[in-house]
C-alpha cells in the first residue's frame, strides 16, 4: 500500500481507518491494533489473535537440519556438568 490517506481524529480523539487501510491491514470493526510511535509518526499493526500462533516458526531457517532432541539433551547436560 503506497497510498496516503487522510484520517480525522474525531471529539474523543477516534479515528476511523479508511476502507483501503482496513483491507490492506486485513482488520475489521472489533480488531485490536498495536500503535508503535515513532518520532513524529505511529506504525499500526494488527495485534495478533495468538503470540505463540503468530511466532510459530520464526527464524526456523537457524535451526534447520538440528535434531531438537539431540540439541536439548546436549543442553540439558552441561547443566550438570
Amino acid at each position: 500500500m503506497s497510498t496516503v490517506e487522510t484520517v480525522r481524529l474525531g471529539s474523543k480523539c477516534q479515528m476511523v481507518l479508511p476502507l483501503k487501510m482496513r483491507k490492506a491491514l486485513g482488520v475489521s470493526e472489533g480488531d485490536e491494533l498495536l500503535a508503535l510511535p515513532l518520532g513524529r509518526a505511529v506504525i499500526l499493526v494488527p495485534k495478533p489473535k495468538s503470540y505463540a500462533d503468530r511466532l510459530l516458526g520464526l527464524h526456523r531457517e537457524i535451526w534447520a537440519g538440528t535434531s531438537t532432541e539431540k540439541y536439548l539433551g546436549e543442553e540439558r547436560a552441561s547443566w550438570e556438568s
